[in-house]
């Protein structure tokens, strides 16, 4: 247990679990879920890494909700992805144990082009139609690099990690928006649960509002993901656009102005 938990009142925790709900919610339809509990957690007054740390929590219970929804769906089956998700882990190791020695200050100058970039790629690429799971060949050579890159940057800081699996998906294989959705949070998942076992070990976790935020963001998640399986293509593009939109805003204004 941490000093700091002690001296935090009961009522930023509701408000932060507050937050933490609506990001599941959002997390589980089109990622993005960081851009609230991010500044929230820094504004409850932690410091950076245990910020990452308890994050990484919350979103583990978020993902690993909203994984399991689309999987029950059968909207992602694991054995098409096995290279992605090995190299997801990988990945995720090492960026988690980079991040607690490095900063990741040129990176975050990128974030916001790169964000940016993906909304603008799917605004102005139609995303293919719905098909049956069993017709989609899924290329394993392109899974390796993916999912090691993601991973890692999801182990080192994380904002955006899921808008960046969708459009890669997208961009990468002959999949529609819904179960590239699904691949997502999958993903997601796997590099979360990594890289919390890293900050973990390393101390860097706040368990009260950790859990108080992951069991919020359950809630959110499953909600949010229940959503995107009923509203398809047609719900998850323009939350998408609108998430990618916000978190550009946001790292801009972070990385570049204040």
């Amino acid at each position: 247990m941490f000093p700091l938990e002690l001296a935090i009142d009961p009522s930023i925790i509701l408000a932060l679990a507050a937050v933490a709900f609506i990001a599941g919610f959002i997390d589980a339809i089109a990622g993005g879920g960081g851009l609230l509990t991010i500044p929230a957690l820094l504004m409850a007054g932690l410091p950076p890494h245990l910020v990452l740390g308890t994050n990484k929590l919350s979103a583990t219970f978020g993902s690993a909700t909203a994984a399991l929804t689309f999987y029950r769906r059968k909207l992602f089956k694991p054995a098409k992805w096995r290279t992605g998700l090995l190299f997801t882990f990988i990945g995720a190791i090492t960026g988690a144990v980079i991040a607690q020695y490095m900063p990741a200050s040129w990176l975050n100058q990128m974030l916001p082009i790169i964000v940016f970039s993906c909304g603008l790629y799917l605004l102005f690429n139609p995303t293919p139609p719905i098909m049956d799971n069993d017709e989609i060949e899924i290329k394993k050579g392109r899974q390796a690099p993916q999912g090691f890159t993601l991973g890692f940057y999801d182990g080192v800081a994380g904002p955006g990690t899921g808008a960046f699996w969708t459009v890669s998906t997208l961009m990468l294989y002959p999949i529609d928006l819904l179960r590239a959705s699904g691949v997502a949070r999958s993903m997601n998942f796997i590099s979360n649960i990594t890289a919390l076992t890293i900050f973990i070990l390393a101390g860097q976790v706040a368990w009260v509002l950790g859990i108080s935020m992951g069991l919020a963001m359950m809630g959110g998640a499953i909600l949010g993901a229940k959503a995107a399986i009923r509203g398809g293509n047609k719900l998850i593009r323009p939350v998408f656009i609108l998430v990618v939109l916000a978190l550009t805003a946001r790292l801009a204004w972070q990385h570049w102005v204040s």
